[in-house]
């Protein structure tokens, strides 16, 4: 069985890297060809371009790469007509995945394909999943609200979990060899994973811990490894004093001994949610994008944990309310008043239950949902 995988961000690479693994462990002898990280790497897959050109946020943020970006979808097509996939997999990053998928499928349209993560058609653009149809045939879902979305569009869908609930917490070793080196308090800050994010939001972050930051707190600052140089030149500007983690081991633990957390939107925070770390979500993009945003977007809560759990228990600071002040005011209050950080502990506790904790694993599910989709599918063989 031959599959071709695209995965074109960090939260993407993790997916991949769990859907490869569930695969193996069902169909002995698959190979894996496409594009992805460092953790699709490790379950062997050689990609054919750094991910990291994909890795950009934004309507604007996206206008000086699109020459890189039209190569890259052309590239990619035309390694899947050459190597004549079973199946291709295409993971969220929907602008580049589907534009590959149009080319790939003018080549053959019979291609069986499956998009994991749903668009968000429940928060923004609820005109994508019909977009989606013609080029996808199966969709794998990791929130419990999202298969009726993806199938009153004509693709099929499942929720398979998200792999949240199936990351490896950190062992007694690794946080003892963290609290040697950062004994008491710790503050979380993590301003993204994408260079865009981290150079629009670190500084706004560094200038909102000043003052703020209870006596004997310390600062760690997770960040990938591809974009360690960056995130260190930000931290170093800012005022507190910041230590930059990049090592997988010293970062699982700096999420389980942290007591609050100042986060970028995204997958990041279900990770605090699963580490019982309460937090503050800030987010901002281009002014022009967020002007565009601000017409498009369906809901008033951005953070998964919210949505999840059905509450609006995690403060959040977006879009022109991602200043200094306003961060600084709410990241205090939040440290300040115990009842909201229980109330934050019981929508993460409710979040995970919700997304399958104590379930299969999300990888193996998916697998599974894959391979039923390829023996379902009309015309199979």
């Amino acid at each position: 069985m031959k599959v071709f995988v695209i995965a074109g961000e960090p939260s993407g690479d993790r997916l991949g890297a769990a859907l490869m693994a569930g695969l193996r462990a069902l169909v002995p002898g698959v190979r894996f060809d496409g594009v992805g990280g460092e953790a699709m790497a490790t379950e062997g897959l050689e990609s054919r371009f750094p991910m990291s050109d994909l890795s950009v946020m934004g309507l604007v943020e996206v206008l000086p790469r699109l020459s890189l970006l039209r190569r890259r979808i052309r590239e990619t097509a035309e390694g899947i007509a050459r190597i004549g996939p079973d199946v291709v997999v295409t993971i969220d990053s929907p602008d580049f995945c589907l534009r590959v998928l149009r080319q790939a499928r003018a080549a053959r349209p019979a291609l069986p394909t499956v998009h994991y993560v749903a668009p968000s058609v429940w928060a923004w653009r609820p005109g994508r999943a019909a977009r989606m149809a013609p080029l996808v045939d199966h969709v794998l879902a990791l929130l419990p609200f999202e298969p009726p979305y993806m199938q009153a569009a004509g693709m099929s869908c499942d929720f398979v979990g998200h792999p949240v609930v199936a990351e490896p917490r950190p062992s007694a070793a690794e946080i003892a060899a963290l609290r040697a080196d950062v004994p008491g308090r710790v503050l979380l800050v993590l301003p993204g994973s994408r260079r865009g994010e981290i150079t629009r939001l670190a500084p706004r972050f560094g200038s909102a811990l000043a003052g703020i930051l209870p006596e004997g707190m310390r600062v760690l600052v997770p960040s990938v490894a591809a974009q360690a140089e960056v995130m260190r030149a930000e931290v170093a500007r800012w005022s507190v004093p910041a230590q930059v983690l990049t090592e997988p081991r010293a970062k699982r633990a700096a999420f389980e001994i942290a007591e609050f957390a100042l986060a970028a939107s995204g997958t990041v925070s279900l990770e605090l949610a699963a580490s019982d770390t309460p937090m503050v979500i800030a987010y901002d993009v281009n002014p022009i994008s967020r002007m565009i945003a601000e017409r498009m977007v369906r809901l008033d809560t951005v953070t998964l944990v919210n949505l999840v759990s059905e509450t609006r228990a995690v403060p959040e600071c977006i879009g022109a309310r991602c200043t200094p002040d306003v961060i600084s005011r709410t990241l205090r209050a939040l440290m300040q008043d115990p009842e909201a950080q229980a109330a934050q502990r019981a929508a993460m506790r409710e979040t995970l239950i919700r997304l399958g904790q104590g379930q299969e694993v999300p990888g193996l599910r998916a697998a599974r949902s894959l391979l039923g989709f390829l023996e379902e599918r009309p015309g199979k063989g």
